[in-house]
């Protein structure tokens, strides 16, 4: 077969050669081959083209019969492809030759000599009767500018008299527009008299060349225009004066014009006869190996669509043998006996998938429960590398990305490990899951070859726990302290104004020991005052408040306090509004700022050595963001329990102060997040949710924090 598939192609290149120098021989223009000639150069080029065809099909049958898993060699393939392209071939053969032939006689009739004869004497009559029109609308413009001539001796042109002549004289001689015009060297035509019933511009028809040819001795000029035939001759009275006259009828144009385009197009033609011959024979060819194109392409289809049911079936068979039982073959539409072998083998696998199913669906029915449950899973073998984990112990334990089956338990979650290593069944752990710690209520069930370990994340309920219990402490602590603070301060007050005179031995050690307790109890009434605070916070007053008016109160009392720290308001024009609660949360910005200042001062150099605080309000669509941030020291380690109560990173600190910015946002629906600010220092973030706000909002007036005006803009910033 190589040796064939090789001589068919240079066969096919020796037809093709011989063909291309037969038909580029001749020269343009010349006479058309005979029609039998190039009916056999296209069988000639076309039988060695359709075997080239089929060998390509057999090629490609061959190389599918490779691929499919049934085997065979492809020889029904090959046999499909044989019979089809057979099937097309031969009556393809027949219908070009017999459409080339009947094609190539009817060109042969159309360009003969006596068809070129008939058009070319057509054309020749209607230019002659053009022309023979020009002549006599010549002759009459001349006969008609002497009677013109005669009539303006007797009446002028301006008498009525004369545009009846002038309308008669056209009608007389068949004319029906008509114009004296003068035509002085260096001037514009001028119009004196004018007969124009189609409301043409007749002075773009008349040009300069034709008045000169008339001015020099000719009798008459004819002046073409669309749809009309006109003479412009000399009116023998007065000096550069004319007579144009002119016969309008739409056929005159058309019908030259179309017999010259019809010569014109058909001598185009008759010089590309020959090429139109070729082109012709050339689609047939074309359209001849397409139709043999497909008649392989559906060979091969129809091929496939037998052998695939059979390759199915062994490709199903040697999966079921390798262990897959889901594996199927499709349900043939026709109830054959391919069919019914491929509904047996379906039933077959069916059968045995469902009864070594059970395991498969058990498992996971128990990974479908683990990961819709809240608390950690994570299964360990003996040597405590972890075999399973659900979604929540992996969020739990910080995993990431990475895949944590096949780790240590160690690497993972040393305190878990630990827990396992000392027998424990059950506890409680502190976890440090990435710069967070997070307490764990752990339970360990041993199980066949390792143990599985559960854990709940109880942070935030002992939080709450907290909170709550620090919420009692600081309301019985304010209620014991508050009342006996009013009267030691009075008493020493007194004995301070009374007895400050009398005393004569030590007044220094006096006045220095009262104003230590009038000092000493106002600091015990502020930290009582901040325990009431955080015991019962009032209920907030939520109305449509200013953000903006808000933050620059709450950074200008600061910035007064505080010359050497740079404050920033950021806000643009269309700083947001929000309902509130105008004084919890001028309140809460002026504890953030607060810590933001002292976190300043914490720096090694102090205050002194500046620093910057930068309020910004943001709207991004319901969600109004207040972020402050500062170039202080930074986040402590613990930075999860800066919200608990008294728990503070400074000396001489309540610890209240955080948590009860946090109540406050929380009573306004928001939350509050601490991030590390890109170059040191700290950014607090509170966003609120102006949807869950709207609806609380109560009538009445805005009520302001004070009786301080609020500040149009900061003192050293400017910024809004």
């Amino acid at each position: 077969m190589p040796f064939v598939e090789l001589g068919t192609i240079l066969g096919l290149a020796v037809i093709a050669t011989i063909t291309s120098l037969v038909l580029t021989g001749g020269v343009p223009g010349q006479k058309l081959l005979t029609p039998p000639f190039v009916a056999l150069l296209l069988v000639a080029n076309l039988v060695p083209s359709i075997a080239l065809l089929v060998l390509i099909g057999r090629r490609v049958a061959k190389g599918r019969a490779r691929r499919s898993p049934v085997g065979g060699g492809g020889k029904l393939h090959v046999r499909l492809v044989g019979i089809f392209s057979l099937l097309a071939s031969v009556p393809m053969l027949l219908v070009v030759i017999f459409a080339s032939l009947l094609f190539q006689y009817g060109v042969s009739f159309w360009f003969s000599d006596h068809a070129r004869g008939t058009l070319e004497g057509a054309a020749e009559v209607a230019k002659q009767s053009y022309a023979r029109e020009e002549d006599r609308v010549s002759r009459n413009s001349v006969a008609m500018s002497g009677d013109l001539a005669d009539a303006l001796g007797k009446v002028s042109m301006d008498n009525p008299q004369f545009g009846y002549y002038l309308v008669g004289q056209l009608a007389q001689r068949e004319l029906t527009e008509g114009m004296i015009l003068r035509a002085q060297p260096g001037k514009e035509i001028a119009s004196l008299a004018l007969v124009n019933p189609y409301d043409r511009e007749i002075g773009k028809f008349i040009t300069s060349n034709m008045v000169n040819a008339v001015r020099s001795g000719k009798m008459s000029v004819v002046v073409e225009s669309p749809n009309g035939i006109g003479a412009l001759t000399k009116l023998p009275i007065g000096t550069d004066n004319y007579l144009y006259a002119a016969r309008i009828d739409p056929t005159y144009g058309s019908q030259i014009q179309r017999a010259r385009i019809v010569l014109r197009d058909y001598r185009d033609l008759l010089e590309r006869s020959r090429k139109l011959q070729l082109q012709f024979n050339a689609a047939l060819f074309i359209i001849a190996l397409l139709i043999v194109a497909l008649a392989v392409w559906i060979a091969l289809t129809v091929a496939d669509r037998l052998v695939r049911p059979v390759g199915e079936l062994v490709d199903a068979a040697r999966r079921v043998a390798a262990g897959d039982l889901t594996a199927r073959v499709t349900t043939p539409r026709t109830h054959d006996e391919v069919g019914t072998l491929a509904n047996a083998f379906n039933r077959m696998t069916g059968r045995l998938e469902a009864q070594t199913g059970d395991l498969e669906r058990r498992r996971a029915l128990i990974e479908a429960v683990l990961s819709g449950v809240t608390a950690g899973v994570v299964s360990v073998d003996a040597e405590r590398s972890i075999r399973l984990l659900n979604v929540s112990a992996k969020t739990l334990l910080s995993t990431g990305d990475t895949s944590a089956i096949g780790r240590k338990l160690f690497d993972i979650a040393p305190e878990l490990d630990g827990m396992l290593g000392r027998g424990e069944r059950e506890g409680i752990i502190q976890l440090t899951s990435g710069s967070e710690p997070r307490t764990l209520a752990a339970k360990i069930v041993a199980d066949e070859g390792g143990h599985v370990l559960t854990f709940d994340d109880i942070t935030e309920q002992l939080l709450d726990q907290r909170r709550a219990a620090w919420s009692d402490v600081a309301r019985r602590i304010a209620h014991e302290i508050k009342n006996p603070l009013t009267p030691i301060q009075l008493a020493a007050e007194r004995l301070k104004r009374r007895y400050a005179k009398e005393i004569t031995s030590d007044p220094a050690t006096f006045i220095r020991l009262t104003e230590t307790i009038v000092r000493q109890v106002g600091d015990l009434r502020r930290m009582v005052d901040e325990f009431s605070s955080f015991a019962r916070m009032p209920k907030p007053v939520f109305r449509q408040e200013s953000l903006l008016d808000i933050a620059r109160q709450s950074l200008f009392l600061h910035e007064v306090a505080h010359p050497t720290i740079k404050f920033d308001l950021v806000a643009g024009d269309d700083a947001p509004n929000m309902v509130c609660d105008r004084r919890q949360l001028g309140q809460a910005l002026t504890n953030v700022v607060k810590n933001a200042v002292e976190a300043i001062q914490q720096q090694p150099d102090g205050e002194e050595a500046g620093g910057t605080v930068t309020l910004t309000l943001s709207q991004a669509g319901d969600i109004v963001r207040i972020s402050v941030a500062d170039s202080g020291i930074g986040l402590p380690p613990e930075r999860g329990r800066l919200v608990e109560p008294y728990m503070t990173t400074r000396a001489g600190g309540t610890g209240l102060g955080l948590a009860i910015v946090k109540k406050i946002v929380e009573e306004h629906f928001g939350t509050m997040n601490f991030a590390d600010q890109i170059g040191g220092g700290t950014i607090v973030s509170m966003d609120f949710d102006t949807v869950l706000l709207e609806p609380l909002r109560q009538d009445g007036e805005p009520v302001e924090c004070s009786d301080d005006p609020v500040p149009t803009e900061l003192l050293r910033t400017g910024r809004s």
